[in-house]
């Protein structure tokens, strides 16, 4: 099953700062300039479902693709209402914040490589 399927339409200026720690923020189109700064502006593609991946579901960026670790209690509804996660690649089993997704330990070398305008960032089964 497909959760969310989003294609990036911006890489703001911060993200690869923010990415040497780990960190991936998505945010739709039209952020706050502030947040479009250390965000990955996107463009969702078709209906979210109101029931969010497992653990174990797969983020897939282009040509990697990572294993979800954990959840945050308020991370499904701020992708649904604001299009806005926050992707941490510390493969944690419990998140530190309620609105992060934490995934699998990945090399942000190549993460920043697939990060870029016109990629497809899905989180599926």
């Amino acid at each position: 099953m497909i959760y969310y399927s989003t294609t990036v339409t911006e890489v703001g200026e911060e993200v690869s700062d923010l990415l040497d720690g780990g960190v991936l923020i998505l945010y739709a189109d039209g952020a706050p300039p502030a947040l479009a700064e250390v965000s990955v502006q996107h463009v969702v593609d078709g209906e979210v479902p109101p029931d969010g991946p497992p653990v174990g579901a797969r983020v897939t960026v282009g040509d990697l693709s990572v294993r979800v670790s954990a959840i945050g209690s308020s991370a499904w509804a701020k992708v649904r209402e604001l299009g806005h996660v926050v992707l941490n690649f510390n493969g944690a089993s419990e998140t530190q914040r309620p609105g992060e997704i934490c995934v699998e330990r990945y090399d942000v070398t190549a993460v920043r490589r697939e990060v870029r305008s016109g990629q497809t960032i899905v989180i599926a089964d």
